[in-house]
């Protein structure tokens, strides 16, 4: 089962933010996404999130057109946003239950995502006296809370110290297993820990797309920061 993009577009006024690109991500895989500023990174993550809705292309989500289906595949993406909007003056259990209302959920997996994600000595705290790395986990248990299949996490480890860094990447990993997982992050050693896969972009389009092993044993293109830098000058 996969996520398949054909030909998407995406512009505003004269610039172009993506220039038709053709894309299939599948299950069991984390796929690092990396580009210089302006590349079109964070287009592709609002159109994938069902955030902008007027492009061009077509996109099917487990064989299910956006277009005709974009309210229900909505409930089946989770996004971890860059600057993960958190409610601070909420206690951490509260506030996945409030993502879980916002959800309709009947049924919330709140217990076994504040295990899952480490919180279980935290979830009676409000949110703003937790560390960088716990409010990441708050944001991250708020992204799973509807068992999403597409998870898409955006600079995910940006301030986090080394031991918060090393919980956070065994996180993600464990999560790739049985979900799509896109990790778009401008630290390239971050994709080569934890991905099984890069794509580059930029410019609108895809440059690179290839898995991470294939790339360590051709060691005659350099390094994965190598390439990137080589492909995006």
């Amino acid at each position: 089962m996969s996520l398949k993009l054909k030909k998407v577009a995406k512009s505003f006024g004269a610039v172009n933010a993506l220039n038709g690109i053709n894309l299939t991500l599948k299950e069991g895989e984390i796929i690092g996404l990396l580009g210089p500023n302006g590349a079109g990174k964070s287009t592709l993550m609002k159109i994938l999130s069902g955030f902008y809705t007027n492009w061009e292309g077509e996109i099917f989500f487990f064989e299910k057109s956006y277009r005709n289906n974009i309210k229900s595949i909505k409930n089946q993406v989770g996004y971890l946003t860059e600057n993960n909007p958190l409610y601070f003056e909420m206690y951490v259990i509260e506030y996945l239950k409030y993502v879980a209302e916002l959800y309709q959920l009947e049924k919330a997996p709140i217990d076994q995502l504040i295990e899952q994600t480490g919180l279980i000595n935290h979830y009676d705290k409000k949110i703003r006296f937790l560390s960088k790395g716990y409010k990441q986990r708050v944001g991250i248990a708020a992204a799973l809370i509807n068992n999403p299949k597409l998870i898409i996490f955006d600079e995910p480890s940006t301030g986090l110290d080394p031991n918060q860094l090393i919980e956070i990447r065994k996180l993600i990993s464990a999560l790739g297993h049985e979900k799509i997982v896109l990790l778009s992050t401008h630290i390239i050693q971050e994709v080569d820990a934890i991905c099984d896969r890069v794509l580059i972009i930029n410019k609108g389009e895809i440059v690179l797309d290839e898995k991470l092993e294939k790339l360590r044993k051709n060691q005659k293109n350099g390094s994965l920061e190598e390439i990137f830098n080589k492909l995006t000058r």
